[in-house]
């Protein structure tokens, strides 16, 4: 991990330097942050393992052997039936395989026991909007996230809508950090009274990240950080949903700053 030399007060923010900073100089757009790599075109994976070491290496030399750059994996230890311990790994890839005989590859491994292809959670889920923050108020974004998402997934696109009713400003921020950690997030929606302090110096590392911060109109300074803050907060989950859109014309980074 890009922070595990340093001491713990500093690991918050080393996480999303090293997030910001490795897609900088590659992926930058016109609003001055970076557009992630792109996910159209993975494939997945689901591979049951033994529980022993050296089981990732082999299987990640695997990949590589047959041209497959991994671009993201989960892994989550389960057990059998009888005393068995297994891990489930979880990997979406890109590049030019050969489906086929990368699966041949990976049950000739003696560690694996089945391998599983899958569809991308990408093309599954799409593209994730965060709401995180009072119960009333979430309720009331996701009212209008899920609305506008309902629209455009019709008409073919992915897009998912996650929501956390939290309080108390150390887990808020908690939550808020971690909204960087998570896969496939396009924008995050604070929904509440009053939040500041460590609330929003998370939203500053969250931004640095390169996630667009929609608040609504509360207490505290969070407003004052977001990119956007609207009043409605139905209204504030419709132009979440408009932003990450690929067929939509609203950009966040057009009204940067701007009051609603």
């Amino acid at each position: 991990m890009c922070s595990s030399f340093l001491p713990e007060d500093h690991k918050k923010k080393a996480v999303s330097f090293c997030r910001s900073h490795l897609f900088w100089d590659l992926h930058k757009d016109y609003a001055g942050g970076f557009k992630r790599v792109s996910e159209e075109n993975l494939k997945a994976v689901c591979i049951y393992a033994r529980n022993q070491k050296g089981v990732l290496k082999d299987i990640a030399g695997t990949f590589a052997d047959n041209n497959a750059n991994i671009v993201m994996i989960h892994l989550e230890t389960i057990h059998g039936r009888s005393e068995d311990v297994f891990d489930e790994l979880y990997i979406e890839y890109e590049g030019d395989v050969h489906q086929e005989n990368l699966v041949n590859s990976l049950h000739r491994l003696d560690s694996v026991r089945d391998v599983i292809e899958h569809v991308s959670f990408s093309d599954i889920y799409g593209k994730r909007v965060i709401i995180i923050g009072g119960g009333a108020q979430v309720a009331q974004v996701a009212m209008g996230a899920v609305n506008e998402a309902d629209r455009h997934n019709i008409r073919g696109e992915r897009i998912s809508v996650d929501t956390i009713p939290l309080v108390g400003e150390r887990t808020l921020s908690q939550a808020i950090d971690a909204v960087i950690r998570l896969p496939r997030v396009e924008i995050l929606v604070l929904a509440g009274s009053i939040m500041g302090g460590e609330v929003s110096r998370a939203v500053d590392r969250v931004k640095e990240a390169g996630i667009p911060v929609i608040a609504l109109n509360m207490a505290g300074s969070v407003a004052s950080h977001a990119d956007l803050v609207v009043t409605d907060p139905i209204q504030a989950g419709v132009f979440a949903v408009m932003h990450v859109s690929g067929i939509a014309v609203f950009d966040i980074y057009r009204v940067r700053g701007k009051k609603f």
